[in-house]
């Protein structure tokens, strides 16, 4: 097997391929990556080209070395108009994938100034998808959920809650329909993007600093100690320009793998009014740890990616 391609997937219609999330099709039998699908073309004022977005889905079925574009996700309209569809989180359990979702209403021309909820769908196939809630959560302006079961049963949700300082809250759930608010999480710096995976008998946190990813590490999910930074130095290949941005991990089997995306034409923090600079990529990267330390090798071409027949025992 060929080492994936940099970079590894570029959107064709609008060239905005951002906060992918890759999970297993378990009927169609090969790996999906879902993600924010940007307007990068939209010629419209402000920041409306970030906004009226849909959910773009690619399909690998050798472990993610070549994605083919099948579409967008459709049917998740809850009002008439266009609407607003950011950072994908999916999970499955017990034979149903839940799909936790940032939402806007209509096509804002700005950041500020309207609210921002996480509604709730699940579905059999990753294709057809039924509303459940709008997830009530610790303010209007939350946004990037992340899920991962706890050890003690259960659920945690976190997610980032611009309305207190754009830090990481929690909240809690039984069953994955219903949630209780649990509190701040990491209020060290101002961060989105919260992503929670298992890996090498430990728990991690990686959060996007705009720095690159900030690491933390935990044994119950409930106390998080500091680490350092991932993805906060250009790599080499293609498109792998800036620092890394709002991350998932995938661990398959006893390795870990961190899909992120790009601006590789991006010099400065201002808004950018040309598809050069809007346009972005998705990235794959080995993630190894290295004496209790998660590091990350953007320039280590890894020689194969996820198990073309699945994860173990799915």
């Amino acid at each position: 097997m060929p080492t994936p391609p940099a970079p590894l997937f570029r959107d064709p219609i609008h060239d905005g391929a951002a906060d992918p999330v890759v999970i297993w099709n378990r009927a169609e039998r090969e790996w999906w990556l879902i993600y924010t699908n940007r307007r990068t073309d939209a010629p419209g004022i402000g920041v409306s080209w970030v906004h009226g977005t849909d959910l773009g889905v690619a399909s690998s079925r050798d472990g993610g070395h070549t994605w083919a574009y099948r579409g967008i996700l459709s049917g998740l309209d809850i009002e008439w108009g266009r609407n607003t569809f950011w950072a994908p989180e999916i999970i499955w359990h017990d034979g149903t994938y839940h799909m936790y979702v940032s939402y806007i209403r209509g096509v804002p021309s700005t950041w500020e100034g309207h609210p921002r909820h996480i509604l709730h769908y699940t579905s059999r196939n990753l294709r057809s998808w039924t509303f459940r809630s709008q997830v009530e959560l610790s303010s209007d302006r939350v946004i990037d959920a992340c899920v991962h079961p706890l050890p003690t049963g259960g659920f945690r949700m976190w997610f980032k809650d611009e309305a207190h300082g754009s830090h990481t809250y929690a909240a809690d759930s039984p069953d994955l329909y219903n949630w209780t608010v649990t509190g701040p999480v990491l209020t060290e710096r101002p961060h989105e993007g919260p992503n929670v995976f298992a890996f090498a008998d430990s728990y991690w946190l990686i959060v996007d600093e705009w720095r690159g990813q900030g690491v933390f590490a935990s044994t119950d999910l409930q106390t998080w100690q500091r680490g350092g930074l991932i993805l906060d130095r250009s790599g080499k290949r293609p498109d792998d320009t800036g620092v890394g941005l709002h991350a998932d991990v995938v661990v398959d089997r006893d390795r870990a793998f961190v899909f992120y995306f790009t601006h590789p034409e991006r010099t400065g923090k201002a808004e950018q009014p040309t598809q050069a600079l809007r346009r972005s990529s998705v990235q794959v990267a080995e993630l190894v740890l290295r004496d209790g330390v998660l590091t990350c090798d953007r320039d280590a071409e890894p020689p194969s990616l996820l198990d073309p027949e699945g994860p173990a025992g799915q």
